[in-house]
């Protein structure tokens, strides 16, 4: 599983700006006036796009260069760099954290947060077969698209999924306790289906309630930190998929 953070942030109920009296403000929960909100939105999702064309990128070369594969789970060098890059991503984020707001160096921290993860999909994907990936993504991208949709939808009528923090928070702890116990004690495929099921309810309510933030509570130089988390929750939700169906094959 992908580390997943998660920042709370402080809410503020102010009403779109520019409104008329008595007019119905389109996303009643919006920190800021709709222009610079929509212009910080469509910052994040442009971001969030260059780091998934940077993990198909990287991935596909991991998957089809077999040699790079082969090199990572055959050699003693190979499974301590895998090892590396796993806990890579851990130590970017905590710098990432501190200079989430500093330009350029935010936009390098993360180029590199997203390279190392995007290192670990490759090696998952290189052994396993192309028709799993496949269901994995069309089922990723189904979701997402849909889950968004309807968050922005239930946003503009004044629902509010701030509530959903804690409950998520918990149940991730859970998950990664299962998962470190499924490592020292491995239960077999029906307690990996188990996993991966669970594991995607999880980061599709991860997307609602960051998605939620980005409309509602993340500021505007907070961009780097609301593509972090939602690049999370898409790769996670993808890796969860994709543990189903290979425990499934």
């Amino acid at each position: 599983m992908i580390p997943k953070t998660d920042v709370e942030q402080g809410g503020g109920s102010a009403a779109a700006a520019g409104a008329g009296a008595g007019e119905r403000p389109l996303y009643p929960m919006m920190l800021e006036s709709p222009q610079l909100r929509w212009s910080f939105i469509r910052k994040v999702y442009c971001i969030i796009a260059f780091q998934l064309l940077i993990t198909i990128a990287v991935a596909s070369v991991v998957v089809f260069v077999r040699p790079i594969a082969h090199f990572f789970v055959g050699s003693t060098a190979g499974l301590a760099l895998y090892i590396v890059l796993l806990i890579a991503p851990f130590i970017t984020l905590c710098p990432l954290f501190y200079y989430h707001k500093r330009h350029p160096i935010n936009y390098i921290l993360l180029f590199i947060f997203t390279v190392t993860i995007s290192f670990a999909i490759g090696l998952t994907c290189a052994f396993t077969s192309g028709k799993v990936i496949l269901e994995s993504v069309i089922l990723t991208t189904t979701v997402v698209i849909g889950l968004t949709l309807y968050t922005f939808w239930a946003a503009r009528r004044g629902h509010d999924f701030s509530f959903l923090g804690p409950f998520l928070f918990g149940a991730l702890l859970v998950l990664m306790v299962f998962a470190l116990i499924q490592i020292l004690f491995p239960l077999g495929k029906i307690s990996m289906m188990i996993y991966g099921c669970v594991a995607s309810i999880i980061f599709c309510g991860y997307i609602v309630y960051d998605t939620d933030n980005l409309i509602k509570r993340f500021t505007y130089d907070e961009y780097i930190w609301a593509s972090v988390s939602l690049y999370l929750d898409i790769v996670n939700l993808f890796m969860s998929l994709l543990t189903v169906f290979r425990a499934a094959e």
